[in-house]
């Protein structure tokens, strides 16, 4: 009898400790997400002030690898905020969590760790990405995104484009072209971070949960550097 209470704790144990586990692996994911856009929002040349500025909603990939991508089955996770409130117009709220998948750009990454930025520059790109998985190039129109300070969003091919891309690898900041590839939410990953099951939509749009404490770094930074959509 001793025997069976102890196994059944254990096993209760063990039980707890994989929703424990997971969160703390969103969390971590959340935290390097704020350490990274800090990163790239303090380097001179980095994305451009009315690039950001004209943003709806921001997607941060922190260290994905190129071996993820030969195998074919692994994903590069992280995370989504976006401007609450009517119109995409308030302070960048909570984070849903985010896999980008596949693509050729996978040819492209030197077989260095890469964090990617995309920023969605269209209520439309949110909405869909929030909903569903969008390709990029595809279900919506994306370009590498323009850097420096005097840079422009309003070149021909950055005007049109709904999802403008960066990538950051050996320290290196540029546009980089993402087409080809997917974004969709993870919400298995929302769940494991909020502790119950959230909609992707639910977190951003209508504000179901407040901003966890690991994002404190990212939405702090954005709202320093971008307080108001322009």
């Amino acid at each position: 009898m001793k025997a069976m209470k102890t196994l059944y704790v254990l096993a209760l144990m063990a039980a707890l400790a994989i929703p424990a586990h997971a969160q703390s692996k969103e969390q971590d994911r959340v935290e390097n997400a704020g350490s990274v856009i800090k990163e790239i929002m303090d380097i001179p040349d980095d994305i451009p002030q009315n690039v950001i500025d004209k943003a709806d909603c921001v997607v941060v990939l922190p260290s994905v690898l190129k071996a993820a991508f030969i195998v074919g089955a692994s994903y590069g996770r992280g995370v989504m905020t976006c401007r609450s409130g009517d119109n995409m117009r308030g302070p960048w709220g909570a984070p849903t969590m985010m896999a980008l998948e596949g693509g050729s750009f996978g040819l492209q990454l030197g077989g260095q760790a890469t964090d990617f930025v995309l920023l969605l520059m269209s209520e439309r790109s949110a909405s869909s990405i929030l909903t569903s998985k969008v390709k990029l190039g595809g279900d919506a129109s994306a370009a590498a995104g323009p850097v420096g300070r005097n840079a422009s969003a309003e070149t021909d091919v950055t005007f049109r484009a709904e999802i403008l891309t960066y990538s950051r690898a050996r320290g290196l900041f540029a546009g980089i072209s993402l087409t080809g590839s997917t974004l969709r939410p993870d919400n298995n990953a929302n769940e494991s971070l909020y502790g119950k099951k959230l909609d992707a939509r639910d977190i951003v749009m209508k504000g179901a949960v407040p901003p966890p404490p690991s994002a404190q770094l990212l939405l702090q930074t954005l709202n320093q550097h971008s307080p108001k959509h322009t």
